[in-house]
């Protein structure tokens, strides 16, 4: 996911002695493709924002010839690689490279290395039998046993980026000279890791910008006994969606979708209104000024004792913007505190993705194009067959859905990647962020996180029963 709650790595001694320092700067792993194929073309400018949705017709990789499947290949990896490097090319992203930002995430350069270290294990040495570049970072940027906190013990950037580069150059190699056409789903899995760490990356370096910046707080006023009646219709509040009764297909069997997604399955639904769209900035103050986040009245009692707790009163992103803008770094229980206050529910995964039919993820914000969130119909074309607006990018939607199963699940590439998280401890997000890479933009995708983290890209929309 776009960080799951995974421990790691361990403490490592002097960086010279992983041995990387006498490699060779600024590889060109990219020519090796078309040194072995002459019909490569990866400089298309308009893939860039574009390269993952060649998805829609990609359960077609078997369809593809074995060249064509490789320049596909090729194609995303380079795309996804590029948003990488633009991430750390900003000063704010070395300066704090090293830095755990959050106590509940690693930080950004264990991700960087992470990215690689998965890269050279699942390619390199589960399908190459090529062990040395794997082994010399295991200790570093594996998912286990370090604690997240001793994660800061980490190689200079500069060796860093070096691993990542020879890596890159090898994994290049085995797809020009070694890939079978049943190995991707493998590699689709593994573009879609880096797109995940890449978004990673990216909530922790706005984190750790508006952490930095002062915030307006706001005066709540004495309306939180009649909040619902009270509440503003000039936020979109009053547009909803009439979703019709019926079945429709829930999930993907596309070679690209993730274990989690699959298989593609039957799902009855009753009839349903859903937000328009997201809720907004604008909406959001209401609830803040009309004492939100001092009614226990409008709050599960997990999310009320969450709250005592941490003794918050907006959320994680909150800044003085466009009333138009979606919400924030809101958790799951501030996501079903607003729903409650105003006799709404958060929808289901199941209604969501109905909801979300026919929406087309070219024109939505992702993939880093505007560098963080857009205002609300800000694209007439970013919308379902339903009329539902803004479902995909812009921000991550919370829904009343716990993780679990589909009927049949299978686990790829290894037993926990999903499983573990069928915990009944975390809920489903749908719909991708501005953050989120083309390859992991999807009406089917599904992310996960517990109740208490409003540090993602997060908000919601809600529904009701018909």
């Amino acid at each position: 996911m776009t960080s799951k709650s995974v421990n790691t790595e361990n403490n490592r001694g002097n960086t010279s002695n992983y041995g990387f320092n006498s490699l060779p700067l600024n590889c060109e792993s990219l020519n090796i493709i078309q040194e072995n194929s002459q019909e490569t073309s990866y400089e298309n400018s308009q893939s860039e924002q574009n390269s993952g949705h060649f998805l829609e017709q990609e359960s077609e990789s078997q369809a593809l010839s074995q060249t064509q499947a490789q320049e596909k290949i090729l194609q995303t990896l380079f795309q996804t690689r590029l948003n990488l490097f633009r991430l750390f090319g900003s000063c704010q992203a070395q300066a704090v490279f090293d830095h755990q930002i959050h106590p509940e995430f690693s930080p950004i350069g264990w991700h960087l290395g992470h990215i690689a270290y998965t890269e050279s294990l699942w390619i390199l040495v589960k399908l190459g039998d090529i062990k040395n570049l794997s082994d010399l970072y295991a200790p570093v940027f594996a998912n286990f046993p370090t604690a997240k906190a001793h994660r800061t013990n980490l190689p200079s950037l500069s060796e860093i980026l070096d691993y990542v580069e020879i890596v890159r150059v090898e994994t290049t190699r085995y797809l020009a000279n070694s890939y079978q056409s049943e190995q991707a789903r493998l590699w689709y899995w593994l573009i879609q890791h880096e797109v995940q760490h890449c978004e990673t990356i990216a909530l922790l370096l706005e984190l750790n910008r508006v952490s930095s910046a002062n915030h307006l707080s706001l005066e709540i006023s004495d309306r939180s006994d009649n909040f619902s009646d009270n509440f503003s219709g000039n936020y979109f509040d009053s547009q909803m969606v009439n979703i019709p009764a019926g079945e429709f297909w829930q999930g993907s069997d596309q070679i690209f979708a993730q274990d989690n997604e699959q298989p593609k399955h039957l799902v009855k639904l009753d009839q349903f209104a859903i937000d328009r769209f997201p809720v907004t900035v604008g909406q959001y103050r209401e609830f803040i000024l009309a004492g939100g986040y001092q009614n226990p009245t409008w709050w599960s009692a997990a999310g009320w004792q969450w709250l005592q707790t941490e003794g918050i009163n907006l959320p994680q992103y909150w800044q003085e913007e466009n009333d138009n803008y979606p919400v924030c770094g809101v958790s799951w229980y501030e996501a079903d505190a607003y729903a409650r206050a105003i006799a709404k529910r958060l929808p289901t995964e199941a209604e969501w993705e109905k909801a979300a039919t026919g929406t087309d993820p070219s024109f939505s914000n992702h993939n880093f194009a505007n560098s963080g969130r857009s205002p609300i119909q800000q694209s007439s074309h970013n919308k379902s067959i339903y009329g539902c607006q803004d479902l995909l990018g812009n921000v991550w939607e919370w829904t009343a859905t716990k993780f679990a199963p589909y009927p049949g699940f299978v686990p790829f590439p290894y037993l926990g990647y999903s499983a573990t998280y069928f915990d009944q401890d975390h809920y489903v997000l749908r719909g991708g962020s501005w953050a989120t890479g083309s390859m992991g933009l999807r009406s089917s995708f599904r992310n996960w996180y517990q109740p208490d983290v409003r540090q993602i890209l997060a908000g919601f929309r809600c529904a009701i029963n018909y």
